[in-house]
């Protein structure tokens, strides 16, 4: 197990009669982002709760860098950090305020504290904002201020749940380059969950589909890909989809469809060849077409075509302000 910073053997997790995690199989390799998805209910939170020592597992082993979740797990939390879906930030504390107390909270010296937020302030580019109340500051503002929180000790790994939900995509790429900067910069190994596939796939070095709590496929973003082995074509139609979608099932050369309101996302081999053939198809059984594109396949269809699910949206997230 030398160089994992999480190892999983036939992990599980029962609640009553309910099995959340199910004989769970896991590596993480010290130094890499980890991409960890999976639909709702599928286990992905209840592994991260775990692994941080929040939760007891019913049976199997894990460590975490290096030490046994349940023998070890103060270690464990001495030498982690952890930012989850909700910050639990005092609004009437400064940013520097908060990171002075985390510090504390973790026995570090004043002036490991200073030194420590002084390298971090750069990292989270909150400027003159550090010394303002956190309740002044914008959803991406504090998202910054929570990451630093869990870097204050310099852990050897951090876990970071779903840590853009409700951002606006500007925030949200902010958010995006500060990860990359920790892991590339600081060398912490990163356990990233999220909903948003273009993250995992921005930002990942691997990533693990769980489903129903047992892990469905793993590998590169590249790799996964490249493993469904067909080109994806999206059309947008007008009318009944349900019956356009029999229309282009039924297209020799087809190999699944998928319905979503409006939009037909058709997997093929050919792309090139067969984008005309569906066009010509849709236009002559009276099938008004507002869109036709070909592209190739993104990890969306790899886990809708792994889950038999799209990923959750958070289309109706509040947008946040962006700046200071």
């Amino acid at each position: 197990m030398t160089g994992l910073a999480v190892f999983t053997e036939d992990l599980v997790l029962d609640f009553n009669e309910v099995r959340a995690v199910d004989s769970l199989d896991l590596s993480v390799t010290t130094g890499e982002i980890y991409g960890f998805l999976g639909p709702n209910g599928a286990g992905k939170s209840t592994t991260l709760r775990m692994l941080t020592t929040l939760l007891v597992p019913t049976s199997g082993h894990a460590t975490v860098v290096g030490m046994d979740v349940v023998k070890q797990a103060r270690d464990i939390r001495l030498n982690i950090g952890a930012t989850l879906q909700d910050a639990a930030l005092d609004e009437k504390q400064t940013g520097r305020e908060l990171l002075t107390l985390q510090g504390r909270l973790y026995g570090l010296s004043n002036r490991d504290i200073n030194q420590r937020i002084d390298e971090l302030s750069s990292l989270i580019d909150l400027g003159p904002a550090l010394d303002r109340l956190i309740g002044t500051y914008s959803g991406g503002m504090a998202r910054r201020l929570d990451l630093a929180a869990s870097l204050i000790h310099n852990p050897e790994m951090i876990f970071l749940d779903e840590p853009t939900t409700g951002l606006d995509p500007v925030s949200r790429t902010r958010v995006w380059n500060e990860i990359s900067a920790i892991n590339k910069e600081f060398g912490v190994t990163i356990f990233l969950t999220t909903q948003y596939l273009e993250e995992a796939d921005e930002l990942a070095d691997r990533v693990g589909i769980i489903r129903q709590g047992k892990l469905a496929v793993e590998g590169t973003p590249s790799e996964l890909k490249r493993s469904i082995g067909s080109d994806v074509i999206v059309t947008k139609v007008e009318g009944d989809s349900m019956a356009a979608s029999k229309i282009v099932d039924a297209i020799e050369g087809v190999q699944d469809v998928d319905v979503n309101d409006a939009e037909l996302t058709i997997s093929v081999k050919n792309g090139a060849e067969l984008i005309s053939h569906v066009a010509v198809a849709l236009n002559k059984s009276d099938v008004a077409v507002q869109e036709i594109t070909l592209r190739t396949p993104s990890l969306d269809d790899v886990f809708l075509q792994i889950t038999g699910e799209r990923m959750p949206t958070d289309d109706n997230a509040e947008m946040e302000e962006v700046t200071a």
